[in-house]
C-alpha cells in the first residue's frame, strides 16, 4: 500500500519518472525502512528546498501509522 502511494506520488514530481523504485526493509518489528531510488538529478527534488517535500511525504506516510501500527524511517538514494 505504501509502496504503490509512493511510487505514483514520486512520479509526479520528477523528471524521469521510470527511474523511480522503492525498497521497504523491515528494521524490527515496529519501524521499517523505506527508501526510494531515483534518477541522481532527481534526488534533489525529492528532497526540495530546506527538506519541504521529503518532510510532508514523510507526513502523509506517518498517517500510516495509525492504520498499521508502524513508524517509518524514509530515505531517498540515487540509483547507482
Amino acid at each position: 500500500m505504501i509502496d504503490a502511494f509512493l511510487i505514483a506520488y514520486t512520479r509526479l514530481l520528477v523528471d524521469h519518472p521510470e527511474d523511480i523504485s522503492v525498497e521497504i526493509t523491515g528494521i524490527d518489528e515496529g519501524l521499517d525502512e523505506i527508501t526510494i531510488f531515483a534518477n541522481s538529478e532527481d534526488v534533489g527534488k525529492l528532497i526540495g528546498r530546506q527538506g519541504r517535500m521529503i518532510n510532508s511525504i514523510k507526513t502523509v506516510i506517518s498517517g500510516c501509522k495509525a492504520k498499521y501500527g508502524k513508524n517509518y524511517r524514509l530515505n531517498v538514494k540515487p540509483i547507482a
